[in-house]
């Protein structure tokens, strides 16, 4: 057997024998909102799993014109949301700048599809269905980045990354 192959059977043996153990690790405490869809307990950088919400400067328009700052404000109603409350965290993942992926609860309530139902995120399609129906809710009510007009922020994201 090659190197490369013992390392990868190696490395298979031990997260296949983490992975449930991990997955049963909730981070619980007094959060700090980050962002629309990034939290911090304990200074543990906790990405909400399925959703995307707009970035901190990302503009979005009014039906009346009138651009807003909808990341800023989406930020705002998470940190409302959550108040000082403790919130409790299912790991799901990592993700690529090792922050941990996670379902947050804020009590009985999952904060990561509260943030879709009312608007301030979108459903990440391209790592979970699980929100879908909610964002369609959200769309159908036209509800503050589904109020007017606005780019999804992996498209923003990508425009604007620093080069």
């Amino acid at each position: 057997m090659t190197m490369a192959r013992r390392a990868l059977v190696f490395a298979l043996l031990v997260f296949s024998a983490i992975g449930p153990a991990f997955a049963q690790d909730l981070i619980v405490g007094v959060a700090s909102v980050i962002d629309g869809d990034t939290i911090e307990i304990h200074g543990q950088r906790i990405r909400l799993f399925g959703i995307d919400a707009p970035e901190g400067s990302q503009l979005c328009v009014r039906p009346t014109g009138e651009r807003w700052y909808c990341g800023q404000r989406a930020s705002f109603a998470l940190a409302d949301r959550i108040g000082r409350a403790t919130v409790s965290c299912q790991p799901r993942d990592f993700d690529r700048y090792g922050r941990v992926v996670a379902v947050c609860f804020k009590g009985n309530e999952d904060l990561n599809r509260w943030m879709v139902a009312s608007g301030w995120a979108a459903a990440y399609k391209q790592y979970s269905l699980d929100y879908v129906a909610d964002e369609l809710g959200a769309r159908r009510s036209r509800i503050n980045i589904w109020s007017g007009e606005f780019e999804m922020p992996w498209d923003w994201r990508l425009q604007h990354r620093r080069r």
